[in-house]
């Protein structure tokens, strides 16, 4: 017997996510659509900061600026030109991504807090632009975005039509997030993650491939946004707060970080809590999210998916 033999997975990544692909088809029939829409919005966010964090170990707290412009760009361009949502989408997407490129090029050669607070002033100047510009409807946000019809003959107005448009941005997302990290590419930042200085010295432009990271992290935050905008008929001026980049980062951290599967099971803790509890005790719900923070980084420092990973390979399951 090989001693070095390595142990196998449980189950096989492939047969894993084939089963949640199917359980994704059927689940609009047994739960509530738009609940299940605004999930999978967050968790293709979570998972966008997911790539930028876990995998490239850069720390942005200035991600809600992505998912909050491309939701205006998309707004605006389905209800004041008159576009079809697929089209609002795809401009809302170009938008976030060209705001990730301008972000990147300022704070991308800072590491640490610094890129951190670079993000984040970037991100509140976003939020006072919107806020002051009268297109985008400032305090009262840019409301009645109509669904429309998706390639101009499928009626979205449909909740269920509307669920597999949402579901299909969502597997698309995921499946770029794991084939980018399964990449070459994906490895050189975990590369950079692990060590920077080594990576430079084996001659990897560190500062272009951090850049292309953020760019693509802030592209599907913002195919994210844009959905989210069409689901919900609205974009607020919560979805460019500073709070929204704090709610994205607890999701990721709640679910596992560097993980695949982790920010999606993160931001369905976070958005069923929010669903149950806001009715029934109102404020508080920040504080009860809050404590959860605590009690992950202090008894789940893996999250959620990261315990039950280092369990399965603790008890040695081949």
């Amino acid at each position: 017997m090989n001693a070095s033999r390595q142990p196998t997975a449980l189950i096989k990544p492939e047969v894993l996510y084939t089963a949640l692909f199917i359980v994704g088809l059927i689940a609009p029939f047994a739960v509530y659509p738009t609940f299940l829409m605004k999930l999978f919005c967050f968790a293709l966010f979570a998972s966008a900061f997911n790539l930028l964090l876990g995998f490239a170990g850069l720390l942005s707290f200035g991600h809600a600026a992505f998912l909050g412009s491309a939701g205006y760009v998309c707004g605006m361009m389905v209800r004041d030109v008159g576009v079809t949502p697929e089209v609002g989408i795809l401009a809302g997407t170009a938008a976030a991504g060209l705001l990730g490129w301008l972000f990147g090029v300022l704070a991308i050669r800072r590491t640490g807090i610094y890129f951190a607070m670079i993000t984040l002033a970037l991100a509140q100047m976003v939020y006072f632009i919107v806020l002051q510009v009268k297109a985008t409807g400032g305090e009262d946000g840019l409301q009645g975005v109509p669904r429309g019809h998706l390639f101009g003959f499928i009626d979205l107005t449909d909740n269920l039509a509307m669920y597999y448009l949402v579901y299909g941005v969502f597997a698309l997302g995921f499946f770029i997030i794991h084939r980018t990290i399964h990449s070459p590419f994906g490895q050189i930042l975990k590369a950079i993650r692990e060590n920077e200085p080594r990576a430079i010295s084996l001659g990897y432009d560190v500062s272009r491939f951090k850049l292309i990271a953020f760019v693509i992290s802030a592209s599907l935050a913002g195919l994210a946004g844009a959905t989210k905008t069409l689901v919900f008929q609205l974009v607020s001026l919560s979805d460019v707060h500073w709070h929204m980049s704090g709610e994205v980062v607890l999701m990721t951290l709640l679910g596992g970080l560097g993980t695949i599967l982790g920010p999606s099971v993160g931001s369905g803790v976070i958005v069923t809590l929010q669903n149950e509890l806001a009715d029934k005790v109102g404020s508080w719900v920040t504080v009860i999210m809050g404590a959860i923070f605590v009690l992950c980084v202090l008894a789940f420092r893996r999250g959620l998916v990261g315990e039950i990973q280092a369990l399965i390979h603790k008890a040695g399951i081949r």
